[in-house]
């Protein structure tokens, strides 16, 4: 098919813009000759040749030369003298047109489908509703900084029972100490302060311990509970080892009191070599007796001043 009219073929083939084209004015193809709807406009309810647009005898009006638009007949608004109405003609179309039924939908002929963008929006609404309802609900449930357990909070009676008074606290409980000149001695024991080094009232300690059977005797009166505590002894050798075996309420132990020549004083230097030393023992609530004494086995040669609980 080429631009233009083609003769026999219907509206359909032609090409309503063929006198654009040089193939086209070569084939017949004319410009339109009214104002009226598109250029060599047709209606496709009619073949070819059923239709009169003007009167016999009526001259057509001139075509413009190729590429110009053609000079229109009237001023707008006003009826073209070429041209008649299909409808006011004997057979023409109907003079009343029947509109398209309106589906509803955004498809082909359709307006845009506000129902659509309202329920979506609505949707849209909602969502945000939710998302803040959900964000709120969720800020509940965040631990309480100051009711982590999940208890409330105290008032101040149960604080103050809660808190330990001044009164309720208990003082460090004062353990009993003695010194030499206080001490239980077995026949053949003294006192002496004959060389310095002693820290018990005058520099007094006790010495003839170096015998088997010598025994040192404390007698604690006011032991405030039972249980175990640390039996200090401050003693004094000349410069070597020395131990004794300790006796509380009548019973030995059996591990000796290891009173050794700690930091290697020089022998015979009694002022140099005073220690200390300490046991653990078990004592009763009330009146308890703790003793030092020389047995077989023991190395006794030493002197005390002071014994003290902890």
């Amino acid at each position: 098919m080429t631009s233009g009219n083609n003769g026999a073929n219907t509206p359909e083939d032609d090409d309503p813009f063929g006198y654009l084209y040089a193939d086209g004015q070569a084939n017949g193809a004319q410009p339109p000759s009214g104002g009226y709807g598109y250029p060599n406009s047709v209606n496709r309810v009619r073949s070819v040749g059923q239709r009169q647009y003007g009167q016999q005898g009526q001259q057509a009006a001139p075509t413009a030369a190729y590429g110009q638009v053609p000079q229109q007949q009237g001023a707008y608004g006003q009826p073209n003298a070429h041209y008649a109405a299909p409808e006011t003609l004997p057979g023409g179309a109907p003079t009343t047109q029947q509109a398209p039924a309106y589906s509803g939908g955004s498809g082909r002929g359709g307006g845009p489908n506000t129902k659509g963008l309202l329920i979506g929006a609505i949707a849209v609404v909602a969502a945000v509703v939710i998302g803040i309802a959900v964000a709120m609900a969720g800020g509940d449930d965040e631990p309480d900084d100051n009711n982590q357990a999940g208890g409330s909070t105290p008032t101040q009676e149960e604080s103050k029972e809660s808190t330990p008074s001044k009164e309720a606290k208990e003082e460090p409980e004062e353990l009993p100490k003695i010194e030499a000149k206080a001490l239980g001695l077995s026949p053949g024991m003294s006192t002496a302060s004959e060389f310095a080094g002693a820290e018990s009232a005058g520099g007094i300690y006790v010495t003839g311990f170096n015998q088997v059977g010598a025994k040192v005797t404390w007698t604690i009166p006011d032991v405030a509970k039972a249980g175990t505590y640390k039996f200090y002894v401050r003693y004094g050798v000349p410069g070597k080892d020395a131990d004794a075996t300790v006796v509380v309420n009548g019973k030995p132990q059996d591990r000796p009191l290891n009173m050794g020549n700690f930091g290697n004083t020089p022998e015979g230097d009694w002022e140099k070599g005073w220690k200390t030393t300490w046991a653990s023992v078990n004592l009763n609530k009330g009146t308890n007796t703790l003793e030092l004494a020389c047995n077989e086995g023991n190395k006794c040669e030493a002197v005390f001043d002071q014994l003290w609980l902890e």
